[in-house]
Parts: structure tokens; sequence; C-alpha cells
């Protein structure tokens, strides 16, 4: 039995996700940020960064989002959401789940708090150029989509495409959502269209950008 320590909505939500549609049996544990649950005592014993998601599997506490669609994809083969590793695509899918864990995850980090990268009072500098980046990031994919799509890895979706529309819900609130590019909302579509992610709305409490 694994358990997922979760906070509706965070980046906890593609593992969460990725475990419903995987069918694989699991335990949740909220962690409630507005308590600051995430830097208790505890919580810090089982992820001493603070932060969600921290998947517990065999008793041993794993955490990073990207690192645990991986691992969870290629442990359960049969449902072919990521190649294998002597497959052509490999690379590829390797790629595009860094990709976006260390390009675009961390300028909404930036976005949210722009405090952080360049303190107090240079928030809208930030929230300027944070813009244009997460844009441009958005454009890229779409383009990619364009050629290659519908999904990134081609005609069949993968664990990055999961990752892909959790963070493509976190922009619905932008001047420009990811849904603005024609074939990143398709694929945003095909991934809501999806009973799992039905199910992981109704369990997390989810209401929007459904």
């Amino acid at each position: 039995m694994h358990t997922l320590y979760y906070s509706p909505g965070a980046a906890s939500m593609a593992v969460h996700w990725l475990l419903i549609e995987l069918a694989i049996p699991h335990e949740l544990s909220l962690v409630d940020f507005e308590s600051r649950a995430q830097k208790s005592p505890a919580y810090l014993e089982l992820n001493p960064h603070g932060v969600v998601p921290t998947l517990v599997i065999d008793g041993r506490p794993h955490a990073e989002a990207a690192a645990l669609l991986v691992h969870l994809a290629d442990t359960h083969p049969e449902a072919r959401l990521s190649p294998p590793v002597d497959a052509p695509r490999r690379l590829d899918f390797l790629q595009w789940t860094f990709h976006l864990a260390n390009v675009l995850q961390p300028l909404f980090r930036m976005w949210w708090y722009p405090h952080e990268p360049a303190g107090e009072g240079r928030e809208e500098a930030v929230h300027a150029a944070t813009r244009v980046r997460i844009e441009s990031a958005w454009a890229r994919i779409d383009a990619h989509l364009a050629q290659h799509g519908p999904y990134l890895l081609g005609d069949w979706p993968c664990a990055a495409d999961f990752y892909l529309t959790m963070l493509m819900r976190w922009s619905r609130h932008m001047p420009r959502p990811a849904t603005a590019w024609p074939h990143l909302d398709a694929l945003a579509g095909r991934m809501r269209a999806l009973p799992s992610f039905r199910e992981l709305y109704a369990r997390e409490g989810l209401a929007e950008w459904i």
C-alpha cells in the first residue's frame, strides 16, 4: 500500500492522478497548507524540503513529482505511460519530464511568490518577466504538439502529459492561460475527459477547470 501526502491542486496532483489512472492501491494523507502542516516537525521527517508530494512506498518516503511519475509509470508498463528504457522514445520522454520539472514548474513558484527571487517591492517586474517565460514555454510546447502531437510523444499519452496538464491548470488565472494555445487546449480537453481526472477532482474537492 502506498500513502500519498498531498494538498489539493498542488504539485502532488499529478502523482495522485497517476495513482488513480493506474489503479494503484493507496491511502491519502492531507497536508494542510493553511496551518503550515508542511513545515511541521513530523512532516519534515518525511520530506525535509517541506513540500508535497511525498509518496511512502513500503514504509519509505520518496519525493519529487517528476521522479514519482516516472517510477509509477515504469513499474506499471502495461499502461504504456512511459516508453521502456531501450525504446527509441525513452529519451524524449525523459527530456519532456525533466523540462517540465526544471523549467516550467519553477516559473510558477516565481509567479506566485515573486518576492522570493527579487525581494519585496519588485513583484511587478518579476510577474512581467515570468509571464513572458511561461508564455514562451507554452508557445514552444504548442508548436511541438502541432508537429508531433497530439500528445507529447505522439499518438498516445504518457506520464509527462499528466504532468503537463497539471501545470496547464495552474495557469488558469493568468492573463493568457495555457489553453489560449490551440494544441495545448486540445490536449487538455482529452486529458480532462479521462475518468481518472474526474475521480481526482472528486477526491481532492476541486471544482475549477473541469
